[in-house]
């Protein structure tokens, strides 16, 4: 099936969405149990953590880790928003610096100023939208200090669905920052699946979301793909993608390839698949890979292969080098439900 499709639905008895392209899942939203990245909480600060620069906060959804603060007192209040979904029994992970986030707009609370996306290359769609959104800030004043990032999506768009967004965001961000003294409180609930397809898969695409649209598009085959740790990478190599306690293994097989280049075959392979099945299983946290066979002087051009996969990725990934036993190391932002246990 070519073309994009956002099939939105749900996987056993949770919201779903899967973004499918050219008959294959691509992206992946699947509700979980924990607090969503994005909540909004009026926290209470209770210690702070000696030798980390961070404190521990209190929230409606249990402790919270703030880094690097400066200036709260124990049993003050804070706005925070969680940034990624907690590791088991750690804290939410959170930060000061708000972001309130739709389809064509995002209102920052404390870096000021309105910012065009480097993806909108052309001068005059630029210059309409930023003209639009001076407008619109005319009669609705951001809040002192915030600012406004005006997202690739704006090119193209209705003038008057990126008005609203620009409104909406001015207006929630101006209500949340009033907010800011009273007890530990949810003032905004982060986006589930559907409304952070809508969000982030900004692109045209055909959308279906009459129930049982999952089987219509392949989304169930899928998923049931996502139960196995292997990977198959063509007709022999394969990768397998196991997360553990501390850490995401990946490990790079050639199968019965024997040639000499194989190993380099089957790593970049896999290097370009990874950030799409890292993605998919909604796995995040220290990624350690062992590639498969292949002499010091190909590493370069492996690891090139993983950047290029890894500019097409939304989730934050940092390729960190490689260890003295030849595996590379990454650290990947966890913003998405491990799906190994939903499954």
């Amino acid at each position: 099936m070519k073309g994009r499709t956002i099939a939105l639905d749900t996987w056993n008895g949770r919201e779903a969405a899967a973004l499918m392209v050219d008959g294959r899942l691509e992206d992946l939203f699947i509700d979980g149990d924990l607090p969503r990245p994005g909540n909004l909480y009026r926290a209470i600060a209770q210690r702070p953590m000696k030798g980390q620069g961070g404190m521990f906060l209190e929230t409606p959804d249990g402790n919270a880790f703030l880094r690097q603060v400066k200036g709260l007192s124990q049993g003050g209040p804070i706005l925070v928003q969680v940034t990624g979904f907690a590791e088991p029994g750690k804290a939410l992970p959170v930060t000061s610096k708000l972001l309130f986030k739709s389809r064509h707009a995002i209102v920052t609370a404390d870096a000021p100023g309105i910012n065009v996306s480097r993806q909108i290359r052309d001068d005059d769609a630029r210059e309409a939208v930023l003209e639009l959104a001076h407008d619109v800030l005319a009669e609705t004043p951001l809040p002192e200090g915030a600012g406004l990032i005006l997202r690739s999506s704006c090119e193209g768009a209705a003038d008057d669905a990126v008005a609203e967004d620009i409104l909406a965001m001015a207006q929630l961000a101006t209500a949340v920052l009033a907010d800011a003294t009273g007890g530990a409180e949810l003032l905004v609930e982060g986006d589930g699946p559907h409304a952070l397809a809508w969000r982030e898969w900004a692109d045209p695409a055909e959308v279906d979301d009459a129930p049982g649209s999952f089987e219509r598009h392949g989304v169930d085959e899928a998923l049931e793909a996502l139960k196995s740790p292997r990977v198959a990478l063509g007709a022999n190599a394969s990768m397998v993608i196991e997360p553990t306690t501390a850490l995401i293994a990946v490990d790079v097989n050639t199968g019965g390839d024997t040639s000499p280049a194989a190993g380099l075959k089957a790593t970049i392979a896999a290097f370009r698949d990874l950030p799409r099945q890292l993605r998919l299983r909604g796995l995040g946290g220290q990624v350690v890979v062992d590639p498969a066979p292949m002499p010091k002087k190909d590493r370069r051009q492996v690891e090139s292969a993983l950047k290029a996969a890894l500019k097409k990725d939304a989730v934050e990934t940092i390729v960190v080098g490689w260890t003295n036993l030849g595996l590379l190391e990454l650290q990947r932002k966890r913003d998405r439900v491990p799906v190994g246990g939903l499954l």
